[in-house]
């Protein structure tokens, strides 16, 4: 009998235990997230420490892992301004300027505690490699490193749920892991054509104490674009795409 159960626990010893693949899970994450190509409804919102808000509304299209435009739609005194992102390169289209502007991805074009890598938020497997994943009783835990330092932020440890293989929480990071700020990921939604996600992402940061940032989404459903949508030359014309 004792020599039974040895060789039992013999066995068990020689199973081999099978790491995650961290980076086939980071591309499911961003395809829960968005479809490759699609267009979004979104509002953000700014909350300052006294309450005061200020709200944006913006018309979203994303084509492969690093093409994205938006449009201001409301308010009244940023609509028509524009913005571009392709891989790493950002402009502003603003109507009374007529040329488009560079902008960085740690400035924002709204304020707030968003930057402008959030709200032009790219495939994370395109702009990240995963250093290690690890597996808990209610999800996963990836860690992240950028591959350019051309990045918004050096590394990033994602949170996501097993359930939906969705993004609960992200904190952004130095390569020295000192906290940016936080990503949280609330209200998962049934948008319809196979998209379900959190509906809200709401962000702080220990550099901005007080201050808070929602983005909501009204509505995300995949569609197709043509490579000249993501031009500069375009940039005057995007209202045309609603």
């Amino acid at each position: 009998m004792l020599k039974s159960v040895l060789v039992f626990l013999s066995l068990l010893v020689a199973l081999p235990v099978y790491a995650i693949d961290g980076t086939a899970l980071l591309k499911q994450i961003d395809r829960n997230l968005t479809p490759e190509t699609y267009e979004s409804y979104r509002k953000l919102i700014n909350i300052e420490p006294d309450g005061k808000r200020k709200e944006f509304t913006l018309f979203t299209v994303k084509k492969g892992a690093d093409k994205m435009v938006s449009l201001f739609i409301a308010p009244a005194s940023e609509k028509g301004r524009s913005t571009l992102r392709l891989g790493d390169n950002m402009w502003l289209y603003i109507p009374n300027v007529g040329k488009p502007v560079r902008i960085t991805s740690l400035q924002s074009v709204v304020g707030g505690v968003f930057n402008n890598a959030d709200i032009l938020q790219l495939d994370y497997t395109a702009e990240y490699n995963v250093e290690k994943a690890e597996e808990t009783a209610e999800g996963y835990i990836l860690f992240l490193k950028a591959k350019t330092k051309t990045v918004a932020y050096d590394r990033l440890k994602i949170w996501a749920d097993k359930k939906n293989v969705l993004p609960t929480k992200i904190e952004c990071l130095t390569e020295a892991n000192m906290l940016i700020k936080t990503l949280y990921f609330k209200e998962v939604k049934d948008f319809g054509g196979g998209i379900k996600r959190p509906s809200v992402t709401e962000t702080d940061s220990p550099l901005f104490k007080g201050y808070k940032s929602v983005m909501i989404f009204a509505g995300i459903k995949k569609r197709d674009f043509k490579d000249e949508v993501f031009t500069l030359t375009f940039m005057p014309n995007i209202e045309s795409l609603r």
